[in-house]
């Protein structure tokens, strides 16, 4: 497994999940972690989101205990302010006093999208993952998480991406230990990730009428911590999702999900993000049972089953691309 002093480049240049926006008001700031980084996020009166290293160049102590004042993060210490380019503006017991060159902040890239926070530390070559039913007006969005997982980050995405386990931890309400089997489905690998067609699961409710129906599904792995999930129902009824998993270290993650459905209008969303939790809490205990937490890439570790074909793909992705994070090779 790769040592945080050693970043894999790959999970190092792309985008991740460190905080929603709704939870970041503007003068306000938060502390977080990514691949073993501290940063501190910090949101100036403009509304503009900054993520930065938490540290201060002046004296190393950390951003997240400062305060916002208007456009400039203000150190707790010495009361330092630093622009929104990571720059000192101000040196107050020293005044005219100009900073030198080094007295600047690590920043790092941000964006926002679907009302989370992505932020990359280094060199990001693609925009954020994609999720296109977020700004199509005939579907109802919204968000669920945070969700903190005592787990390597791989194998939330790869649980994600697991439907023989559907009758079991989430017997009566995801599938049916009198019907749990999986028949065979398309499965391909491109230049855009692992891509799973056609996967028919008989659920118990899938309509809300109380009688039992196969429903199908798709799902897109198009990062390593980033995947897509469509589900239709017989009616038409579309639900989609866009699971995005940060990884705090190779055993610590947390899973932000993002929702679209085509149906479902009047339902409130207390009641969307309470089935969200009962189905995150159902798989939370096992993901932090795996033993080792390293998801394998190669054969002989584990065994694996005809349903398995999404999650082998993945694995078999992730070598190609020369993932060396929270792996065993």
């Amino acid at each position: 497994m790769t040592s945080l002093s050693q970043p894999d480049p790959l999970l190092w240049h792309d985008w991740h999940v460190v905080g929603r926006m709704a939870d970041l008001p503007p003068e306000t700031v938060q502390a977080v972690q990514l691949l073993g980084v501290d940063l501190v996020l910090w949101r100036g009166s403009d509304g503009g989101v900054q993520v930065w290293g938490d540290r201060c160049p002046h004296r190393s102590v950390r951003f997240s205990a400062g305060r916002v004042r208007q456009q400039a993060l203000v150190c707790a210490y010495h009361g330092m302010a630093f622009g929104q380019d990571g720059r000192c503006l101000n040196v107050p017991v020293h005044p005219g006093y100009e900073p030198p060159s080094q007295a600047c902040a690590q920043v790092y890239e941000v964006k926002e999208r679907y009302g989370l926070i992505y932020a990359c530390l280094g060199n990001p070559s693609a925009p954020p993952p994609p999720f296109p039913e977020w700004d199509d007006v005939a579907y109802r969005t919204y968000s669920t998480g945070p969700y903190h997982i005592r787990a390597n980050g791989l194998r939330a995405v790869e649980n994600f991406l697991d439907v023989g386990h559907f009758p079991y931890l989430h017997s009566g309400i995801l599938g049916d230990v009198a019907k749990p089997q999986i028949s065979d489905y398309d499965v391909t690998l491109d230049a855009d990730g692992v891509r799973a067609r056609d996967i028919r699961v008989w659920q118990p409710n899938p309509l809300g009428t109380g009688a039992g129906a196969y429903v199908t599904y798709e799902y897109w792995a198009m990062r390593p911590l980033s995947a897509y999930f469509r589900k239709t129902n017989p009616t038409g009824d579309c639900l989609t999702f866009l699971l995005n998993v940060t990884p705090i270290d190779e055993t610590q993650c947390i899973a932000w999900f993002s929702g679209a459905m085509n149906y479902g209008v009047d339902l409130p969303l207390t009641d969307i993000t309470a089935f969200q939790n009962r189905i995150v809490a159902q798989d939370l205990e096992n993901l932090e049972a795996h033993n080792p937490q390293a998801l394998p890439l190669e054969g002989g570790l584990e065994f694996h089953v005809p349903s398995d074909r999404t999650s082998l793909m993945y694995r078999k992705w992730l070598k190609q691309l020369g993932l060396t994070y929270g792996v065993y090779r």
